[in-house]
């Protein structure tokens, strides 16, 4: 009972912070995944959910939250928050920017009916900059680079009228989960 006493408060304050730092830094965000090369989306896709902070941490039970903005080619259009439960091999916790596209209208107005779920077979791109790993008689190690300020994709497609990218901006977690996304929406 302590263990899931002490997650519950290191989640509660995880998501304090991610709540803290979406001051109004969709901009940044924005300007972040464009830099990664996904301009295209912004200006040919029907909209998007953009959430400049998600958190997540966990310790063999998980979650995830965080909040954002939904846009259409006419601007902002309402708001949105994303939760996540994930069970298994898990520990740590990370923080990360997500997007979400809508290829046309039908996937938008499925998004913001109000409550979305993304199941947990669906899978995000995530933006980095190289991923390499290397084996030799010393033993074998994996390195990672990238993050906010050097992101960059390949091609990528939609799946059922929607394309999620996500780019990490720091933190540590180590994981072998089965989750699913849920989205809430509401207009403004």
């Amino acid at each position: 009972m302590k263990l899931f006493y002490r997650l519950s408060v290191v989640f509660v304050a995880l998501l304090a912070l991610c709540s803290t730092a979406l001051a109004d830094n969709y901009t940044e965000t924005k300007k972040m995944f464009k830099d990664a090369g996904i301009v295209d989306k912004f200006t040919t896709s029907f909209g998007y959910a953009l959430f400049p902070t998600i958190g997540k941490v966990g310790f063999v039970i998980g979650g995830a939250y965080g909040k954002g903005r939904v846009y259409t080619q006419d601007g902002y259009y309402g708001d949105t928050s994303m939760t996540q439960a994930t069970i298994g091999f898990q520990l740590g916790g990370a923080g990360f920017s997500q997007v979400v596209f809508f290829q046309d209208k039908r996937a938008f107005a499925e998004f913001i009916r109000g409550s979305f779920e993304f199941g947990a077979d669906v899978e995000a791109v995530a933006l980095t900059a190289a991923v390499g790993a290397s084996a030799n008689t010393g033993g074998s190690s994996a390195t990672a680079s990238g993050g906010k300020n050097n992101a960059s994709i390949g091609d990528s497609g939609y799946n059922h009228g929607m394309a999620t990218y996500t780019i990490t901006k720091g933190g540590l977690m180590y994981e072998a989960t089965v989750g699913g996304q849920k989205f809430s929406f509401t207009r403004n």
